[in-house]
């Protein structure tokens, strides 16, 4: 059950993380920007399941659940400032990671449809 919630988790976080590189595969069809739209406002509770179901899983698939974990933080980039004790390391490792958001977003989607098979 955690694994299809984790596959889930990663798809959902792969279209947000990855969806200008998936808007311009797509064309005019904009199928991925209307998923990324009603995914949006679920963005932090996709974050901390991408995180929490990565470590539940942890020892599963070592390489898949570190990637589900960069991506969780890169979601939740925007919560860092509410956790002061914290904040300025998570800043920092989020801006380091933000050039690679397309990629893990990618990454994401292809570790969430392994997952599902």
């Amino acid at each position: 059950m955690i694994e299809l919630l984790l596959a889930i988790a990663n798809i959902s976080g792969g279209i947000l993380l990855g969806l200008a590189t998936l808007d311009k595969w797509d064309g005019e069809h904009n199928f991925f920007n209307k998923i990324a739209g009603f995914l949006a406002p679920f963005d932090t509770i996709i974050g901390l399941g991408l995180i929490i179901l990565a470590i539940l899983e942890f020892w599963d698939g070592l390489l898949f659940n570190i990637v589900s974990i960069l991506g969780g933080i890169l979601l939740l980039t925007h919560v860092f400032g509410k956790v002061p004790a914290l904040e300025t390391s998570l800043r920092q490792l989020s801006a380091k990671l933000m050039p690679f958001k397309a990629i893990i977003g990618i990454g994401l989607i292809v570790i969430g449809i392994i997952g599902i098979f």
